[in-house]
């Protein structure tokens, strides 16, 4: 193995298990902010041993006993090392590499770990945006490239707020806890966007050379279906439930056997999940007969299932899809949201409608480097015979694309809308 590869694999496992690295040092320290850099110490630990050593047996066991001497060691350092944690310095001694399970005892509202420790980033001292951010981040593993993707922002701006958010949190003196209550009420609508842009960044991977990353969608899944147990009554719960699940339907035909993206009007609808449409379907009534058919992710997992209940693309009501993006932009002023009426209203009225619509968003701020503007561009003057300014446009999408097959896809398109051009 390369040391090229040794790194990459390094990177990999500790990308897999920070968050289980986080949530226990969490719990030891009661101090997020330091949980998280001394889970960072062990992967530089990883970087500088493993090339030399080889690659341990159980990796994951090999970090969280990395993590939890240096958070002993901090405790020692600063001299509040009490009779309970000699104890489990002892137990740490004996079995380096099966750890306690210091969390088996905590009974409480939310019984997951990786979302309680996500309802501890979501505290209300923070803004909004710095919940999701921290919470992705740190808990999450998120890149900040990615983040600032999500919510469509420049990357220096993501990280200083996470950097404030971190230095909020430990000034504060606000450690790991378990809301419980109205306490987790208050968080609850900030949790369910971070399960969303979790689920988000596996389903359509912002970098790297994949273009899913189906541990994040299973992950998010995960904690979706424990959030609708928990926050029953909770509309949006089962809005981002049912979004997740029609969505994830759909995984099996998004790729071919390399890998790369499969369009949704090119996807073999017999690979979808009927299983999981079902259960998206049942989640997305529940939205509806709680009074939620208006909220943010139950009107996306309404667009979803008009996808998901036509057998054919042909078959798609395009114009309910239209209705429906508009029903969401007018609660969410976002020209994403606009840019996919666009795409809706194209299907159900004609590509030139549509291309008046991106043309108006071309001077959008935050859509300066969004790759798909480009792109839904390339494919409306595709559509309308302009092969020249098609081909302009995917490539120029290309450049912008972070993802490795996304950026495939997209020179192809653009070679393609030039073969078109040259044999007209």
């Amino acid at each position: 193995m390369t040391a090229a590869d040794i790194q990459a694999t390094i990177l990999a496992v500790w990308r897999i298990e920070q968050p289980r690295l986080i949530t226990s040092l969490s719990r030891m320290l009661r101090d997020v902010p330091l949980a998280e850099d001394l889970t960072q110490d062990a992967l530089i630990a990883a970087l500088e041993h493993w090339p030399a050593d080889g690659i341990p047996e159980k990796p994951g066991a090999w970090l969280m006993a990395t993590a939890k001497r240096r958070a002993l060691d901090h405790l020692r350092r600063i001299s509040v090392l009490t009779r309970t944690h000699g104890m489990l310095a002892h137990d740490l001694a004996r079995e380096q590499e099966t750890m306690p399970d210091f969390d088996a005892a905590l009974d409480d509202d939310i019984g997951d770990e990786l979302l309680r420790l996500i309802f501890t980033a979501c505290h209300p001292l923070l803004s909004r945006e710095a919940r999701a951010a921290l919470a992705l981040k740190m808990i999450c593993g998120l890149t900040t490239e990615e983040i600032a993707r999500a919510f469509l922002q420049a990357e220096a701006t993501i990280a200083q707020r996470i950097v404030r958010a971190k230095r909020t949190l430990s000034e504060s003196g606000l450690g790991y806890e378990t809301p419980r209550g109205e306490a987790l009420s208050e968080r609850l609508a900030s949790v369910l966007e971070v399960v969303y842009l979790i689920f988000n960044e596996g389903y359509t991977a912002a970098r790297g050379e994949e273009w899913l990353r189906p541990q994040l969608c299973n992950e998010a899944l995960r904690m979706g279906r424990v959030l609708a147990a928990i926050a029953p009554r909770e509309p949006e719960a089962h809005g981002l439930l049912a979004l997740m699940e029609l969505n994830a339907s759909r995984m099996a035909a998004r790729t071919d056997a390399a890998g790369g993206p499969i369009l949704l009007m090119e996807q073999n609808r017999a690979l979808w999940d009927r299983l999981q449409i079902r259960r998206g379907q049942l989640a997305l009534a529940r939205a509806r007969e709680l009074g939620g058919a208006g909220g943010f992710y139950a009107l996306q997992a309404a667009i979803v299932a008009c996808h998901a209940e036509a057998d054919t693309p042909d078959a798609t009501d395009w114009p309910r899809i239209a209705s429906l993006y508009g029903d969401l932009a007018a609660l969410v002023q976002s020209p994403v949201i606009e840019l996919n009426r666009a795409v809706a209203i194209g299907m159900a009225e004609g590509p030139q409608a549509a291309l008046a619509i991106v043309d108006g968003l071309a001077h959008q701020p935050a859509l300066n480097s969004y790759h798909l503007l480009p792109s839904v561009r390339g494919d409306l003057l595709q559509k309308l015979g302009r092969h020249d300014e098609a081909c302009e446009a995917f490539e120029a999408a290309a450049r912008l694309a972070g993802n490795i097959r996304e950026r495939d896809l997209l020179l192809r398109r653009a070679a393609a809308a030039r073969a078109a051009r040259d044999r007209d």
